[in-house]
């Protein structure tokens, strides 16, 4: 296994931010993994592991050793009459992921398509969209204690999983590494779930309202392509902000002044309000300082137009954040990781 020193991580990034990192290495095996864990350099030096850097926002360079995982391969684990249970290995590309699926006829990814990113980051983020969340279809997730080596197998219950949110994002379990993920997928008698967002009509304008695997996954590829900006034309993160849950009062207070606010039910008689409304709302949309800035079609992304540092979107996000807490009295979250 090769490591590098002084690497522009730029191209491991969908922002397109151009910063170093001290320590570079590429993970092709789990016996990369092992190596490097046993290494004097990983001892002494803090790390990140990095998929294709879809969720990330570098402010500074990395002062420690970026890995980067490349480690792929897809299995039947078990086969039953009406389920597929399919172990993942987390470097595989997320959508790549998906289109195997679709081909084969396995359900329950394909409301999840164009998503970027590995396998391995899906569980982190708990990935979700058009009303289906990665937890629906996880099974396990095999991890390897970057502490000791040791692996061990998390159930689905173990993994807590909550709305972009899991066990891996806590202190101890952020020194886990995913190396794989089972999902159990339907093989008949899919459970599709076409009723959120613009999902429907899409389906209707496409395919008259035709149900299928190929179809949906087709609809919400359109979507996402009219919606979100392609990261190789501006770097973007796709959405910067999770959609704020708040309570049933402050909803009702925002309401009386704008009675077209867009809303979902949440847990706990909370409202999931879309954070790229409350931003347009603050007139932030199609915004542009320097470099930085707010997408024209979905407030939600922030855009890096060619040559704007970390440290200048982050600041653009704060500013974002202060407008739309002043405004409807609603802290916004990142859903980005930013370092």
């Amino acid at each position: 296994m090769k490591i590098d020193k002084n690497i522009s991580i730029k191209p491991y990034n969908t922002f397109g931010i151009d910063c170093l990192a001290s320590y570079f290495c590429e993970l092709s095996s789990l016996t990369d993994l092992q190596e490097l864990i046993a290494s004097d350099l990983f001892k002494k030096e803090k790390h990140l592991i990095l998929g294709r850097g879809s969720n990330v926002l570098f402010t500074k360079d990395f002062e420690g050793i970026v890995i980067h995982n490349s480690i792929k391969g897809i299995v039947i684990d078990a086969e039953e009459e009406d389920y597929i249970h399919l172990r993942v290995n987390s470097g595989e590309l997320w959508h790549d992921l998906v289109m195997y699926c679709v081909r084969h006829q396995w359900g329950g990814v394909e409301n999840l398509s164009l998503i970027p990113g590995t396998v391995g980051a899906a569980p982190i983020q708990n990935i979700g969209a058009y009303g289906v969340e990665v937890k629906d279809v996880i099974e396990k997730v095999e991890v390897i204690d970057l502490h000791n080596g040791h692996t061990r197998v998390l159930s689905k219950e173990e993994c807590k999983f909550g709305y972009r949110e899991s066990v891996f994002k806590h202190e101890r379990e952020k020194n886990f590494f995913i190396s794989s993920v089972t999902l159990t997928l339907t093989k008949k008698n899919h459970r599709f779930t076409t009723s959120y967002g613009a999902l429907n009509s899409t389906l209707n304008q496409m395919n008259h309202g035709v149900q299928t695997l190929q179809a949906i996954s087709e609809a919400v590829i359109k979507i996402r392509t009219e919606k979100l900006p392609d990261h190789q034309a501006m770097g973007n993160a796709g959405s910067f902000f999770k959609n704020p849950e708040i309570s049933e009062s402050l909803f009702q207070k925002i309401k009386e002044q704008y009675p077209s606010i867009p809303f979902y039910p949440a847990a706990n008689q909370q409202v999931k309000v879309p954070a790229g409304w409350l931003i347009e709302q603050c007139g932030w949309k199609g915004k542009r300082i320097g470099d930085a800035g707010v997408h024209a079609h979905q407030a939600l992304v922030l855009i890096n137009y060619g040559h704007a540092s970390g440290e200048e979107i982050f600041s653009l996000s704060k500013k974002i954040s202060v407008s739309v807490k002043e405004k409807f009295s609603i802290t916004l979250t990142p859903e980005v990781n930013i370092f």
